[in-house]
């Protein structure tokens, strides 16, 4: 098989969640494709599985961010956390 499309995988933290998603495709793209050794193929799993941890906690901390709007019973409008534990703490 083509030794052209491997890469040496090597992790570098992502700047953004745009660049994580992007970089999250392409692994996804060359497992897929099959054309890794085993050893190439489980070095990419592991990059994957941190660039989902990133991707995850940067959706996470956007998520305490966001209030929703709510109507309350009379008819007005209120903001409220999103996420319901902050609100109690």
């Amino acid at each position: 098989m083509s030794s052209s499309k491997k890469k040496k995988p090597s992790f570098d933290s992502p700047k953004s969640f745009e660049d994580a998603s992007s970089r999250l495709e392409e692994i996804v793209g060359t497992l897929e494709d099959g054309d890794l050794t085993l050893e190439d193929a489980i070095a990419l799993y592991e990059e994957g599985v941190k660039l989902f941890k990133f991707t995850q906690d940067q959706l996470h901390s956007a998520q305490k961010k966001i209030e929703e709007l709510t109507i309350t019973e009379d008819g007005t409008f209120s903001m409220k956390p999103l996420d319901e534990e902050s609100e109690e703490k």
